[in-house]
């Protein structure tokens, strides 16, 4: 009989244990992904997931070594940001994200989202907050090395625009297109859902 006892208190001491153990992890989690709206722009640190900021993220990722598709990509979002009016423009926030965290300095982010429209946020995360990021959304990407290239590698990645509640939810993911009106479109939608759930 007390060895029964002695094998149920040692249960119960390595359940109770295993629990902590895991609990401490999820917090950890949880802590991690909440920090993974902490990025750097410029001389700024920015939360993308300020819920206080109640405007519509637009999001893009790419990278500022990228040859045609994220050019491309930016171009029609300053050109949709362009179309859009002056109110609806200020319940938008636009934001380029680097896959590139190793060469695209928050300096160096910030100034390019600028080449495409003054109202785009260039940011950069650190690798783990980019890779955080990038699989809560299904951003596909990945290092591609480049034999004879200066600059050494490229990041093959998916082309999307993500459209965001303020504390990063995913309310819309429009495909890479050269029609800004698609963006457009998606924008007016999604800034008036946000309006009417607010």
């Amino acid at each position: 009989m007390k060895f029964q006892w002695i094998i149920l208190a040692v249960a119960l001491i390595a359940g109770l244990a295993t629990r902590y153990l895991v609990d401490s992890h999820d917090v950890s989690v949880a802590e991690a992904q909440q920090s993974s709206g902490q990025l750097e722009s410029g001389q700024e640190t920015v939360d993308l997931f300020n819920t206080n900021d109640n405007r519509l993220r637009v999001v893009y990722f790419g990278f500022t070594h990228c040859p045609d598709v994220c050019p491309t990509s930016l171009a029609i979002l300053g050109a949709a940001l362009k179309a859009i009016s002056q109110d609806e423009l200020n319940k938008v926030w636009p934001v380029f994200i680097t896959l590139d965290p190793e060469r695209d300095t928050p300096e160096k982010s910030a100034q390019y989202a600028q080449y495409f429209h003054k109202d785009i946020t260039g940011m950069t995360g650190t690798m783990e907050q980019t890779q955080l990021l990038a699989k809560k959304y299904g951003v596909l990407y990945m290092k591609t090395k480049q034999e004879d290239s200066a600059l050494e590698y490229s990041v093959d990645h998916s082309s999307y625009f993500y459209l965001l509640k303020p504390d990063g939810t995913l309310l819309e993911k429009v495909p890479h297109t050269l029609n800004p009106n698609i963006l457009v479109d998606a924008i007016d939608r999604n800034e008036r859902l946000l309006n009417e759930k607010a």
